[in-house]
């Protein structure tokens, strides 16, 4: 009989962070496929199990994704009990989907087991609330880095009134800061910049639209990062001018 696969993700880095479900599939498992950005602690949850490597990072040599699926269908049909461990939430920029899909058309059970994802537990760990009642009543998630290439449309961004939260944005930063300004959000727009979210090694670089590119670069502000982009980016001074409306 076949095995199962569970794609569980692993949160933004603290370990205080997983689901108890991710820790109950995770102390199933047999077999671990493990992703770049996962913290290591996280891996205490499944200390009899295989850990297989299979990081997937832009800008670096990556395990193909062809290779991933293969192995996890050649586990899967020894019958085992396989988890493929993501950072973040595995359907947000995750390939959760993907591959859910992809083994589902082979006849493989898989179950997707949700993790907050680092655009979230970033943004509160700076104090940013991403929605804010009076000053931002929704979030836009969206990734920088698109598959083929193609450019975001940074004018419905610009004037969509919610929260931008941009994933894989750092070798990006040019395209949005034109993007956005081309696409008329203004230059004092708040921005927040925040590095390895959720980690005790966290770093943020509050900014606005205009000088993000420079305070990036005056911060040396790296990979793995997230922008967060909207009025609720000056906070403390957002959550005042809520209280006060």
């Amino acid at each position: 009989m076949n095995g199962k696969v569970w794609l569980v993700g692993a949160g933004p880095g603290d370990p205080d962070l997983l689901t108890l479900k991710a820790v109950k599939a995770l102390n199933q498992a047999e077999v671990v496929m493990i992703d770049d950005l996962v913290n290591p602690a996280v891996l205490e949850h499944c200390p009899n199990a295989r850990m297989i490597r299979v990081g997937k990072r832009g800008g670096c040599r990556s395990t193909p994704q062809a290779f991933i699926h293969r192995l996890m269908l050649r586990y899967a049909r020894q019958g085992k009990c396989v988890a493929r461990l993501k950072g973040g939430d595995p359907c947000i920029f995750g390939r959760g989907g993907e591959e859910a899909d992809w083994l589902a058309e082979r006849g493989i059970e898989s179950e997707l087991v949700n993790g907050i994802t680092a655009g979230l537990a970033g943004a509160t760990n700076c104090g940013i609330p991403l929605t804010l009642r009076g000053i931002s009543r929704g979030v836009t998630l969206v990734t920088a880095h698109t598959q083929d290439d193609s450019t975001l449309n940074w004018q419905a961004l610009a004037q969509s009134g919610t929260t931008l939260v941009i994933y894989m944005g750092v070798a990006k930063l040019a395209d949005i800061h034109a993007g956005l300004l081309e696409g008329g959000m203004p230059s004092a727009m708040p921005v927040a910049m925040i590095e390895n979210a959720s980690l005790p090694h966290q770093r943020e670089c509050r900014s606005t639209l205009g000088h993000m590119q420079a305070d990036a670069t005056a911060f040396e502000l790296k990979s793995p990062a997230i922008l967060v982009i909207g009025e609720v980016a000056a906070t403390p001074a957002a959550i005042q001018m809520a209280q006060s409306a």
